[in-house]
């Protein structure tokens, strides 16, 4: 009878644990098992531009040094010497002296000397008078500095009418006529490249003219061409003019003229 009451105790007891599993089961209610959202895609991160505070600059390539060339076929139509004064004389010149400077003939060279003050000289071939020619005539600076010039004079009638081609001691060369005693640009400044700057140096002036055209060569250079139908003939000179407060002295030597035929 005992036993038999244990085993209907047991019965019930495990019945009951059952039931208390059941109802906890029911109870508690599973938790999902939380899912991890995706990661964002991966960003590649972009390389950001390096701030160049000073670019290099290109490397400057010098231009070319241009090879000139004799051009004598610009002189054409060159006949015989008319002239060659080899300044051993001062007969057939003037040469003025004046408190601004001096022209004076000797060794055989014409110098101009113009000491430290503003001023212009010039000094005059009296004879022959030229209508067509090719005149050639050595330039020597020897103190110069910026745009003092000097140069050869020509078709000149008087003080106040003539043709003047003009070297700079910077390196340029024009043209001016001179008209009423009033100057005018035919050519205006331009670098030439054919002769030295500054001083000391020598340059070998050429000027070709031939009915209203004048041709003007440096060292055998041609540098330009102008039409000037104001004047047809004159004489020859030479000049120097100091632009600032410092001395200027130029000699002149070996002058040739030619006859040009057309």
């Amino acid at each position: 009878m005992k036993a038999f009451f244990l085993i209907i105790l047991g019965s019930i007891f495990l019945f009951g644990s059952l039931l208390i599993s059941g109802c906890l089961a029911e109870a508690v209610p599973t938790q999902p098992t939380p899912t991890q959202s995706p990661l964002p895609p991966t960003v590649t991160a972009q390389p950001t531009s390096t701030i160049v505070w000073f670019p290099p600059t290109p490397t400057f390539t010098p231009y070319p040094t241009q090879v000139v060339t004799p051009t004598a076929e610009m002189r054409t139509g060159l006949g015989q010497i008319l002239l060659n004064d080899t300044f051993s004389s001062t007969v057939g010149w003037s040469l003025p002296s004046t408190a601004e400077g001096t022209t004076a003939i000797d060794g055989g060279e014409l110098s101009i000397a113009i000491p430290e003050e503003r001023a212009y000289l010039y000094a005059i071939r009296l004879k022959p008078q030229l209508g067509d020619f090719y005149a050639e005539i050595t330039a020597s600076p020897t103190l110069c500095e910026g745009l003092d010039e000097y140069g050869m004079l020509v078709r000149f009638t008087s003080s106040f009418n003539y043709e003047r081609v003009s070297l700079s001691c910077n390196g340029q060369v024009r043209l001016d006529r001179v008209s009423a005693g009033t100057s005018s640009p035919l050519q205006t400044w331009i670098i030439s490249g054919a002769f030295p700057p500054g001083a000391p140096g020598n340059t070998r002036l050429g000027v070709w003219a031939v009915g209203d055209e004048l041709r003007v060569f440096i060292n055998d250079i041609y540098q330009f061409s102008v039409h000037d139908p104001t004047l047809k003939s004159g004489t020859l000179g030479v000049f120097a003019r100091s632009t600032g407060a410092n001395s200027l002295t130029v000699r002149f030597s070996d002058l040739v003229i030619r006859q040009v035929n057309r």
